[in-house]
């Protein structure tokens, strides 16, 4: 216990453990990236001569891609406090930072929810009239009921956010270990109102861009995705930090074992509800669910597919299987980074057949929105983070996540 406690004192008195100067620098950096990419997406957009459809799902693409991101960390949080994780509470605090980028999220909704008719095929009311299976689902499927539950989702999640992160930096000021009783007492609530909401926004977002097509497991598998590409850039944020300086002893190669052993289980549960989904439709051949999956396999989409089952499990999966891999932070970044990738691909496989079935549109649009909400994203993440510690501080478990070790 000597040993542990002067660990302590020498991550929290030697390490760097703020942003300090760095976080106006990469504020400035990034609104200027984000202002550069996003211009550039908008004027590709509206030289496409498509009425801004090409620019509008890639905005939903791209969108929903960081939103996943933050909604992981929003997801680790309080999973964190309910479990009584020891080993999370030294990078917990970076999650939360990461969850802090909800607002920015919400304001990025606008253009989704002011052209849903450009993007849904059930906001045109040309298109529902005269379809009976649109017609029946019109109750739901409006847009004003839409975007009120669209409001609703990230007024949840920007509460929850608020809430845990909160009471962590007050305990930062006051050390009380009340906090922490008390945040293991919301995790369960919290996760409840979590899942249900996210579960209904994939519904709504994703599944709803063929209102004909519907599955129960649609929620499990954006929430697969979520919580692999949330480790990922974890791996990536704690990697770049170090290499900054900062959290260079609080963080070692057990976080980064962990990382690795969450990435690895999820990109085979991500594989498993995408094969379980698939082999249900599958031997059910209902037209109105089968349909989906035919758009997906003809006109080049299969090429995408094919590469989702390679590159998004079976190579993951191989790579991150053993301990070796796990504790070189050179290999863990370089799998974190692939699988943001694949997770991209995803989202693209998803929500692009909707608009150009025939054939496959990326486009440097796609790209430019993705560098520009990236820029904006990297700027509101160091503007949450600001002069503020990097780890809780004074979280009772700190010394124990200090000292982790696997086994």
């Amino acid at each position: 216990m000597a040993q542990h406690a002067r660990r302590e004192t020498a991550v929290l008195d030697g390490d760097n453990l703020v942003l300090g100067g760095a976080a106006r620098r990469i504020v400035v950096g990034g609104l200027a990236v984000g202002a550069v990419g996003l211009g550039a997406g908008f004027l590709l957009g509206r030289a496409a001569g498509d009425g801004m459809r090409h620019f509008l799902h890639a905005w939903l693409l791209n969108w929903l891609f960081f939103l996943s991101l933050s909604l992981g960390a929003l997801w680790f949080v309080p999973l964190q406090h309910l479990t009584r994780s020891t080993w999370s509470a030294v990078v917990r605090r970076l999650a939360e930072i990461v969850s802090g980028a909800l607002p920015l999220l919400a304001l990025l909704s606008l253009p989704v929810l002011l052209n849903l008719g450009s993007i849904y095929i059930w906001a045109d009311p040309a298109r529902v009239a005269g379809d009976p299976l649109l017609e029946h689902k019109a109750g739901w499927l409006n847009p004003g009921f839409f975007t009120l539950r669209i409001v609703f989702y990230f007024a949840v999640w920007i509460l929850l956010a608020t809430i845990f992160r909160r009471r962590s930096l007050r305990q930062d000021a006051t050390g009380d270990p009340a906090i922490t009783a008390g945040s293991e007492r919301l995790g369960g609530p919290a996760l409840i109102l979590y899942g249900l909401t996210q579960t209904f926004a994939a519904f709504d977002l994703l599944m709803s861009l063929d209102a004909h097509w519907f599955s129960t497991m649609f929620g499990v598998y954006w929430f697969a995705g979520i919580v692999v590409s949330f480790f990922a850039m974890m791996t990536l944020l704690t990697a770049g930090l170090q290499r900054s300086g900062r959290l260079v002893h609080a963080v070692t190669l057990e976080h980064y074992n962990d990382y690795g052993r969450a990435m690895f289980a999820f990109v085979f549960f991500w594989a498993y509800i995408a094969f379980s989904q698939y082999m249900l439709i599958w031997y059910a051949n209902i037209p109105e669910e089968t349909g989906w999956y035919l758009r997906r396999q003809q006109n080049g989409w299969s090429a995408v597919g094919y590469v989702l089952i390679f590159c998004h499990w079976l190579l993951p999966f191989a790579g991150l299987m053993s301990r070796f891999t796990k504790r070189r932070v050179a290999l863990m970044s370089f799998w974190a980074v692939w699988i943001l990738v694949m997770h991209w691909v995803d989202l693209f496989w998803l929500i692009m057949p909707e608009l150009s079935p025939g054939g496959i549109p990326l486009r440097l649009m796609d790209l430019a929105l993705l560098v520009g909400m990236g820029g904006l994203y990297a700027a509101t993440l160091a503007w949450v983070a600001g002069p503020r510690l990097l780890i809780a501080r004074r979280d009772p478990r700190l010394r124990a996540s200090l000292n982790f070790e696997n086994y």
